[in-house]
């Protein structure tokens, strides 16, 4: 090896130590970070202290007066701009609650702000604001309370000119009028005072640090401790800080910081941040849910709607790579109608892609209670109204705040041309966690849609760190796909995205490129590019996992029953408009004079669409909107019957006071039936009306008529009622022996009591319109009347009146009543109750305890029929203990059933044997009156032989569609009669489990058509046909050909697009539909 000394080894370090060097204290270093940005005792010392360059305010710069409108009006601007302004200042109150306030502004910036590189106006009264120029022009909202208070001031204000615009200030803040918790009713007197009128030289190096910090200092606080990642971002962060101490805050030290923060994500200062070829994992979509009313009325939301918008245009603007996705076709027509700049502003937006609109339906609906063709009809109106305006139809049905979803919305959505769906709100569920967050949810005819549920689990994310990061962490799919989608943006009061989360989600990206460990975000796609994406995997073999049925949110089942009166008109306006189309098109085949009513058709529908919101019909509004919608309600009814009166006109009918001579009836359901009914406006006259589809015949009944029904009293509070179908026994009103005489059964247990009234104390934890806990079962309390008497005594029916005290302010009056019995047809025990209701946080129900038992029973619900579990074996069994039903309720077991009908109610429960329909509720938030005053309400029990079957879906349509009489000519009724004729000239045959549900005229007809899309040729008519029991159905369309002149049939979807034809031969159209299909037929003439 040779000699010689080796070679000392070649290092930097020195030789001697210069000092002792401690080990940081991490938890103290961390804690350090606050100190950087709060502004709290160090705010004048710290990085907020040189945020702003320059600041001018009082009369000599913003020179400030205001117009205050009378009352609570909103005048336009032309309007408000037209009057006289009187001075005002900063310190100024404004109010009332719910009140405007036009405030013009001339401001001139100083000379020396006049060379600053970014001028901002701020604006804070803690309440809204909406910007306009001074031609008119709205442009940007303000959202107060330290949030969106800033106006970028034009280059042309830079004159050292006066230059004038306008702020239109709403006396309410984004969550409306409430003090304290936002829930709670508004507060009619409250007052909003003017903090800030400044112009503002803005140090935009200092607010990007402030931004880089806050990220970076997230990264330190929400890595894993253990990670390099986590402490990298902490050393960041304090050299970050010692930069700027050391530097004295000073423009060349806040350069410096800059400096160190890209070391850590690197240069995130434009959207070319997003152009690196690296696979994003989380996909950020901008968004702003607006509540169409909640804590505030529709008029109010139409404001939040061109302040929110005007902003993300103007985001648009400033950021390339924002894109805003947002739903509800309504909200586009106010925009449309109201402020027509601004929408021009965002069709454009539109046309270039930035602007996205999503959704197809007309609002952001309730899924639970609207009928099933209030829901096509919510995606027919929405997907018209999106391809009129925007020339495309959506393809994501967008619902991210509903309280549940329904089992058949997956078919109503593919039928209406979307196959794909995104929520979040089962994320609420306060009993059981969902397991999925993309996979395939099947309804209950088999379609499919490709659901994704936002993993952040929420519509509103303000684009943290850790809203990336929860983004795949809470992702409950991750063996299918690892991408999620991130809606973030102010949102329920409106605002959506602000410039601050787009520049944090710019600082995420270059982090998890820089640096990684975060999942990396995406910015520029659309809500239609990430589930393309999606359908991509599937189509390449990926097998999402799937979930049949409801979408049971185990949270706000009270919604099935708060605001009472306003689900009655809901279901009262849906069976008018039934009524209206079937009969207007019936009018148009008679006569050639008659015009459909289309556009007057169109107004109620989407008036009765607007009342669906999911705030609205749930019954979780302020006061306010319930007045609104009592009075378009009105509006609605009184339109729909002058449209009846029209329609009955053209067929040869009139109203029962008219002159003519004959009595006559419609029935408007598609099957023949036979009932008797009590004369309106007679003590105790009734008729037998038999027939239809179509004109039906009217017997009047006398005394010497047969009829079956009779009553007796046999004891002091004891009643017994019969016909040749039951016999029941009523003690202290209640139902203690119902027997059916031909099975020989008694279905009331042996010591329990049906239509027994029972009251339940009802606090939920928070939600008090929304919620009703488990626990609320524990406070049963039975009901006791106070009187009892006959008002009814047969032969053709029989009634019995049970008055009741609920406490000194509330009381309830049920008529129970039994027809005599009709050969072949089911009969029932009704109840119809007239209520007083005065109560605070109670809850009213009526039980009906029968001899059956299941472990599931049967509601209906749109187009079909949901299975629920009767027991709670488990915590998914025992979150639905109050769930949502139709018209029925179903508890069957082999051979026999029981059936509980409504004509206005959807909160029912069934536990054990026992059913329950909920009646009333009275919350006091956010609505401090809900369901005070006066309810009338009809239920009846329906026993039956034999398993759930047509017998209950028939009977509870014919229920809820009680003949309406009328007066015709003597020979109406007459089969030579060509009203008799028209009126029947449509049937279906078959399967008695096919239900033809609607019928109604080709949306674009030539004689038909608004000009909104390209009018179709001729005249046809559109019928709605779907399967109610779960089983392949097969039957028949026929058609009168000597009325009707069909030249082809074809089926469709609910958008009445071109569809596939279907045999017609000799007035005859078979069709097969599987089980719980629905089905659109059109009829072309």
């Amino acid at each position: 090896m040779g000699g010689g000394n080796p070679a000392p080894p070649s290092t930097s370090l020195p030789k001697l130590s210069s000092g002792p060097v401690g080990q940081q204290i991490h938890s103290i270093y961390k804690a350090r970070l606050g100190q950087f940005t709060s502004n709290g005792e160090y705010g004048s010392q710290n990085l907020q202290a040189v945020m702003y360059e320059g600041r001018a305010s009082g009369q000599d710069y913003v020179k400030l007066q205001v117009y205050s409108p009378a009352g609570l009006s909103r005048p336009t601007f032309e309007d408000a701009t037209s009057h006289e302004f009187t001075d005002t200042h900063v310190g100024q109150s404004f109010g009332p609650s719910w009140s405007t306030h036009w405030i013009k502004i001339k401001l001139q910036v100083p000379q020396n702000l006049l060379d600053k590189a970014h001028l901002e106006f701020h604006w804070d009264a803690d309440n809204e604001g909406l910007v306009w120029t001074e031609d008119g022009e709205p442009l940007q909202g303000l959202s107060g309370g330290g949030e969106r208070i800033e106006w970028i001031l034009p280059k042309s204000f830079r004159d050292g000119k006066a230059h004038t615009f306008y702020i239109e200030m709403a006396c309410n803040a984004m969550f409306g009028n409430a003090i304290g918790d936002t829930i709670q009713p508004p507060n009619p007197n409250r007052y909003f005072q003017l903090k800030t009128a400044d112009i503002v030289a803005v140090n935009l190096e200092a607010r990007a640090l402030y931004v880089d910090f806050w990220i970076i200092g997230d990264a330190a606080r929400e890595f894993p401790d253990n990670s390099w990642e986590e402490h990298a971002a902490l050393q960041v962060c304090n050299g970050i800080m010692d930069t700027f101490i050391n530097g004295h805050g000073t423009q060349e030290s806040i350069l410096k910081a800059r400096e160190i923060a890209r070391k850590y994500i690197g240069n995130v200062d434009s959207s070319k941040v997003y152009e690196s070829d690296k696979d994003p994992h989380v996909y950020a979509i901008g968004h702003c849910h607006i509540d169409t009313c909640w804590l505030w009325p529709w008029a109010e939301t139409k404001r939040k709607i061109a302040r929110s918008w005007a902003n993300q245009c103007d985001l648009m603007d400033r950021y390339p790579e924002h894109r805003f996705t947002c739903s509800q076709a309504q909200q586009y027509r106010w925009l449309e109608t109201l402020y027509p700049k601004l929408y021009d502003r965002v069709k454009t937006k539109v046309k270039e892609g930035t602007f996205q609109p999503v959704g197809g339906s007309w609002v952001e609906h309730d899924t639970n209670m609207p009928s099933g063709e209030s829901l096509v009809r919510q995606f027919l109106y929405g997907q018209r109204y999106f391809q009129s305006r925007f020339g495309e139809r959506c393809t994501t049905f967008w619902l991210p705040d509903t309280f549940g979803y329904s089992s058949q919305l997956p078919q109503i959505c593919r039928l209406a041309g979307m196959p794909r769906f995104f929520t979040q709100k089962l994320s609420w569920n306060n009993i059981n966690t969902f397991p999925h967050t993309t996979f395939n949810w099947v309804a209950l005819d088999g379609s499919q849609v490709l659901c994704h549920m936002a993993p952040d689990e929420t519509y509103t994310a303000s684009a943290h760190f850790g809203d990336v990061s929860r983004s795949i962490s809470q992702h409950k799919s991750m063996d299918q796909d690892d991408t999620g989608l991130l809606v973030f943006g102010k949102g329920d009061g409106g605002g959506g995205p602000t410039f601050e989360m787009l520049e944090k989600l710019r600082r995420c990206r270059g982090l998890s490129d820089k640096t990684g460990l975060l999942p990396r975000v995406k910015m520029g796609d659309s809500v239609e590019d990430y589930f393309a994406r999606l359908e991509k995997k599937a189509q390449n073999g990926t097998e999402f996992v799937t979930w049949y049925g409801e979408l049971y949110l185990e949270l706000h089942r009270g919604t099935y029953t708060s605001q009472a009166n306003n689900k009655r008109n809901n279901r009262q306006s849906e069976i008018m408009l039934h009524d209206i189309e079937y009969l207007a098109t019936m009018a148009t085949l008679k006569d050639s004079s008659y015009k459909y009513p289309k556009t007057e058709i169109d107004d109620i529908w989407e008036d009765v669409l607007l009342c669906q919101f999911h705030d609205c019909l749930p019954g979780s509004c302020i006061e306010m909107c319930y007045r609104d919608s009592d009075e378009l309600y009105a509006r609605v009814l009184k339109a729909g019957v002058e449209l009846l009166k029209g329609a009955l006109s053209s067929l040869g009918l009139d109203d029962i006071n008219s002159s003519k001579s004959e009595l006559k009836t419609i029935n408007t359901l598609p099957w023949y039936r036979v009932e008797i009914t009590k004369l309106p406006g007679t003590e105790g006259d009734f008729a037998a009306i038999t027939g239809g589809p179509g004109l039906a015949h009217v017997e009047i009944l006398t005394k010497a008529s047969r009829s079956t029904a009779q009553i007796r009293k046999i004891d002091d509070g004891v009643f017994e009622m019969r016909n040749d179908d039951f016999i029941v026994q009523i003690e202290n009103g209640a139902i203690t022996s119902l027997v059916d005489v031909t099975e020989d059964r008694d279905i009331i247990p042996k010591g329990q009591k049906a239509n027994q009234l029972v009251i339940f104390d009802d606090k939920p934890l928070y939600w008090q319109a929304w919620d009703v806990e488990v626990y609320h079962l524990r406070s049963r309390e039975e009901l006791q009347p106070s009187k009892i008497y006959i008002v009814d005594d047969g032969p053709h029916m029989v009634s019995l009146c049970t008055e009741t005290k609920i406490s000194e302010q509330s009381w309830i009056k049920t008529t129970i009543s039994l027809a005599a019995s009709i050969e072949g047809q089911p009969s029932y025990i009704s109840m119809s109750s007239e209520v007083e209701w005065h109560e605070t946080m109670r809850f009213l129900k009526v039980e009906f305890p029968v001899d059956v038992m299941n472990t599931e029973a049967s509601y209906e619900t749109q187009y079909g029929i949901v299975r629920r579990p009767t027991h709670y074996n488990t915590s998914w069994d025992m979150a639905k203990f109050e769930v949502c039903c139709h018209k029925w309720a179903d508890l069957s077991e082999a051979g026999y059933g029981v059936s509980i009908m409504n004509d206005s109610k959807y909160g029912f429960a069934v536990a054990g044997n026992v059913m329950r329909l909920s009646l009333l509720r009275a919350p006091k938030a956010p609505d401090a009156h809900a369901d005070m005053g006066h309810h009338h309400i009809k239920y009846a029990i329906l026993p039956h032989s034999g398993p759930l079957n047509h017998r209950t879906v028939r009977t509870a349509r014919n229920f809820n569609h009680p003949f309406q009489l009328f007066r015709g000519p003597s020979s109406a009724s007459d089969k030579g009669s060509s009203a008799y004729w028209v009126l029947g000239s449509i049937r279906l045959s078959g399967s008695p489990a096919l239900i033809l549900d609607s019928i109604k005229r080709g949306e674009d007809d030539e004689d038909v058509s608004r000009g909104e899309l390209p009018n179709r040729k001729g005249r046809s008519i559109i019928v709605r046909i779907y399967e109610s029991l779960g089983g392949k159905a097969r039957g028949v369309i026929e058609v009168n050909r000597a009325v009707i002149d069909v030249k082809k049939v074809e089926k469709t979807n609910v958008l009445e697009d071109e569809g596939e034809k279907v045999a017609f031969e000799n007035g005859k159209a078979k069709i097969e539909l599987r089980a719980f299909e629905v089905a659109t037929f059109r009829l072309q003439l």
